[in-house]
């Protein structure tokens, strides 16, 4: 069995870590921030956001809500308000079977 890594998780995130996991421009995470309830950044001495892992995953499903599943964003906020565990669930299951297609797909490269 090869050797992984452990992977290492930062405790705080700048904005344009997190834009750039998410291949979106910085404004967007802005105005997400300022859109949802459930992302509150720190904010050091001169103002700059500090965005926690839990902050980065609200992102994910944020992101797969608006982007992915075509979402308002009136509609994604009152998804996460009202059932924000189904919610999360549905996301974890999707992201599985996408890392069960990646492998597949390696696997029948491979061949």
């Amino acid at each position: 069995m090869p050797y992984k890594e452990p992977k290492i998780e930062k405790l705080y995130y700048t904005i344009g870590e997190v834009a750039k996991m998410f291949n979106v421009n910085t404004s967007l995470i802005r105005f997400w921030e300022k859109e949802f309830d459930i992302i509150k950044p720190h904010k050091n001495k001169k103002g700059n956001r500090l965005f926690t892992p839990q902050d980065v995953e609200n992102f994910h499903l944020i992101y797969h809500l608006v982007k992915e599943k075509g979402m308002t964003l009136k509609g994604a906020d009152k998804k996460l308000k009202e059932n924000k565990e189904d919610t999360l669930e549905n996301f974890e299951i999707v992201k599985r079977l996408q890392d069960i297609r990646a492998t597949l797909l390696e696997i029948k490269d491979g061949l």
